[in-house]
This record gives C-alpha cells, sequence and structure tokens, in this order.
C-alpha cells in the first residue's frame, strides 16, 4: 500500500480493534486478512507521521515502509532499517509494547542511526 494514500483513522481503528484481543492474550488468534490490514494500516499511519524515506521497517509477510526524514534511499538495502514480526509491530504501534524492551528483548531488529522509532510510537490505542 502506498504511504502517500492517507488513512482513515476509523478503518484503523476497527483494524486494530479486530485483533486487540490477541494482542492481549484473551482472544483467539485473527485471521489471516485481519492481521494483515492491521499492520498495513498501522504501517501506512507511521509513514504519514514520519514522513521521509530514511528508514525502511519491515514487517513480513505482510508489508514495508519507507519513514522518517532524512538521506533518502533508492536502491539496495537501506542502512536503517527495522524489522519484525506482525505480533510485535502491532504491539508497538498500540502501546502495548515499548521501543525499549522490543529492542532488548531482540523482538525488533534495528540498524542504522536513524532506525529508532520511539519518537512516534504509539501511532494507535486499541
Amino acid at each position: 500500500m502506498p504511504a502517500s494514500r492517507s488513512v482513515d483513522p476509523a478503518e484503523l481503528r476497527e483494524a486494530v480493534g479486530n485483533v486487540a484481543a490477541w494482542l492481549t492474550g484473551s482472544g483467539a488468534e485473527p485471521t489471516r486478512p485481519q492481521l494483515a490490514k492491521a499492520v498495513r494500516l498501522s504501517l501506512r499511519t507511521l509513514a504519514t507521521v514520519a514522513p521521509g524515506r530514511s528508514v525502511e521497517v519491515r514487517v513480513p509477510p505482510f508489508a514495508a515502509v519507507q519513514c522518517v526524514e532524512g538521506p533518502r534511499h533508492t536502491r539496495g538495502t537501506p542502512p536503517n532499517v527495522v524489522e519484525t514480526d506482525p505480533r510485535t509491530w502491532l504491539e508497538l504501534a498500540t502501546g502495548r509494547l515499548s521501543w525499549a524492551d522490543a529492542v532488548e528483548g531482540g523482538r525488533v531488529t534495528a540498524s542504522g542511526i536513524r532506525a529508532d522509532l520511539s519518537h512516534w510510537l504509539p501511532i494507535v490505542r486499541a
């Protein structure tokens, strides 16, 4: 999904709400489409609130976005990369997990001097 397309806040809240019980451990695992939608919309929101192309945030297998102001990356592996799994990303995006705890616990791989998203998290409250 292109980062330039704005996200409807209600749609984002609904998508994250559909996986909220799972994130707290009190609900069933969401369907793949529910999980994909929550990840994609939250990443697109990140790209909107932290515009730029100096950091690539990857949440395989669902999406990747470029964000954060700074030197633009155009080819090859970017110098600033954040990668995590869908559950960890959604816990970060909703404030259920702090950036520091995720990095220290090895749940997020962050390389490069700009690969710190703590300033922009959380991006939605479920």
